[in-house]
């Protein structure tokens, strides 16, 4: 079990990183750990928990803009953006009830650190586009600073947009800086009954194509469905609607209509008021039906991203495999079809070499988001990456942190 560091400052951060360097130490850093076991299994000497680094520092709604210590658990923040009618658009998932941990226990740093995103990922963006500015410590225990507290910032290079997916493997967060935006008034939901996997992602570009503004398109199998409360025994495609309650009033019952015409005999077209839509899409923004009963984790899960018009190629190719092997295997969609969640049955190697297969056919990128630790020690968790881009990437980690100080190893073996 290795010791752990607390700082309380950011020049406590500096210290600990410089002291790390001196003894040839390495340093894994936390905030609360929601997200700890995501990645290779830390390889490390010393644990740097940043979750001491809390608080608001600014925050000016009428700028749309807010400044927070890195440690500062996310729950405030939503809840002091939603004080002032504003939100967090890209919608971060909560990983903490998919791990087996609690929920709601993450911190901004880690949010930005991981690059989360949710449901509302493919209008709004993910974290790295909110991600206006910040400082950190970087692995050669040197305290920076990029970005600032406007969206059109133009000085320098965008380090926000590398720091934000690095995974603590390039500096310590100090303090970062987000935009922020108005929360919608109100949302509904379209709900589609009964269509098959390859029709429902049609159905769901259908819907992306009108102008209706649809800010969430999800499709959950029957089994799947279920665990949400709302399947009744067959599959469930569901398409969001928010904004002002007229304007929602009025796109509902346009995007109703155009699903009636495209479904037709395929499945039924009904609807969800707010209460319920607002719980459902919690419920895939987590991925919740795959943490819903106990024996489900020790079942792996990965997150694939792909073409949305591949979504469902990709996953029938996993499942007719697995159903040939007499292993059971369930998916969830988001994103239109983009962003594909697959549970497989436990494995030693989780299924990757299966999941690998496939995203080589259909394109994208795989990540193994759970699975014990000697397993994700013993396969690529993160998309293994070509020649060229693996080097750049060595590259980059050894301009940041050339003795491999900072969460070494954690996305890739020797990086």
């Amino acid at each position: 079990m290795t010791d752990t560091l607390k700082p309380r400052t950011a020049k406590d951060v500096e210290d600990a990183v410089q002291s790390a360097l001196s003894r040839g130490a390495a340093l894994e850093l936390v905030g609360h750990g929601s997200k700890r076991a995501i990645g290779r299994p830390a390889q490390s000497d010393l644990t740097l928990d940043l979750s001491g680094l809390s608080g608001v520092i600014l925050y000016e709604p009428e700028e749309l803009v807010l400044s927070a210590q890195a440690g500062t658990p996310l729950d405030e923040i939503e809840a002091l953006l939603a004080e002032r009618g504003q939100h967090l658009a890209f919608e971060p998932i909560d990983y903490g009830p998919l791990l087996g941990g609690v929920p709601s226990n993450g911190t901004i740093g880690g949010v930005l650190a991981a690059n989360l995103c949710g449901p509302r990922r493919i209008t709004a963006g993910a974290a790295r586009d909110h991600f206006l500015g910040f400082e950190a410590v970087s692995g050669r225990g040197e305290s920076f600073k990029a970005g600032g507290r406007v969206v059109k910032n133009v000085t320098g290079y965008d380090l926000c947009k590398l720091m934000a997916g690095s995974w603590g493997t390039l500096a310590a967060l100090t303090t970062v800086t987000i935009k922020t935006l108005p929360r919608p008034q109100t949302q509904a939901t379209v709900l589609v009954r009964g269509l098959d996997d390859a029709t429902a992602i049609r159905a769901m570009a259908a819907a992306m194509a009108t102008s209706c503004d649809v800010s969430g398109t999800a499709h959950l199998p029957a089994a799947v469905a279920g665990r949400i409360g709302l399947g009744e025994g067959r599959s469930l495609t569901l398409l969001r609607l928010e904004g002002v309650a007229p304007s929602v009033a009025h796109r509902k019952a346009a995007l109703m209509t155009a699903m009636k015409s495209f479904v037709k005999a395929f499945g039924a077209v009904e609807m969800c008021d707010e209460p319920v839509s607002r719980k459902v899409w919690r419920s895939v923004r987590d991925v919740a039906p795959f943490a819903a009963m106990p024996e489900m984790a020790t079942r792996p899960v990965w997150r694939i991203v792909t073409a949305p018009s591949r979504g469902a190629e990709l996953a029938g190719m996993i499942v007719a495999t697995t159903e040939a092997e007499k292993l059971e295997t369930e998916v969830l969609y988001d994103w239109a079809g983009g962003l594909v969640w697959v549970m497989l049955a436990p494995s030693d190697e989780a299924g990757a070499a299966l999941v690998r297969r496939a995203v080589g056919a259909c394109g994208g990128q795989a990540m193994l988001i759970r699975a014990p630790a000697a397993t994700r020690a013993a396969v690529d968790v993160f998309s293994p990456q070509e020649p060229g881009l693996a080097s750049l990437t060595r590259r980059v980690k050894h301009g940041f942190d050339p003795n491999g100080v900072l969460n070494p190893g954690r996305m890739w073996a020797g990086v």
